[in-house]
């Protein structure tokens, strides 16, 4: 299958990758960061806070905060909606051993 850009014939900048909770994931320029993760297979990075529920992306327009990340240091970024950036480094709840950010 050929990705979308191909299709309307844009020439997008080169990939590059972020790390996500150590780990390499590629990304295409414009990618969110839950749009990254998605395209890598990764299907939830955090838990609720009551019952262990795995989440990740849901609504996918910034509304419902089910994919809470932490980006460069900065806690609580909902991943739908954040532009992924060369160097980016993605820390999830996935790999915290503290509790859980709550959206606000």
């Amino acid at each position: 299958m050929r990705p979308p850009y191909e299709l309307v014939g844009a020439r997008p900048d080169p990939a590059f990758e972020i790390s996500v909770d150590g780990r390499p994931v590629p990304v295409v320029p414009g990618q969110s960061v839950g749009a990254a993760l998605h395209a890598a297979g990764v299907r939830s990075w955090r838990s609720t806070r009551f019952g262990g529920r795995p989440r990740g992306l849901f609504c996918g327009i910034g509304v419902c905060f089910d994919c809470l990340v932490t980006v460069n240091d900065v806690p609580a970024l909902r991943a739908c909606v954040t532009e992924a950036r060369p160097g980016d480094r993605v820390r999830t709840s996935a790999a915290d051993s503290g509790p859980e950010v709550s959206g606000r």
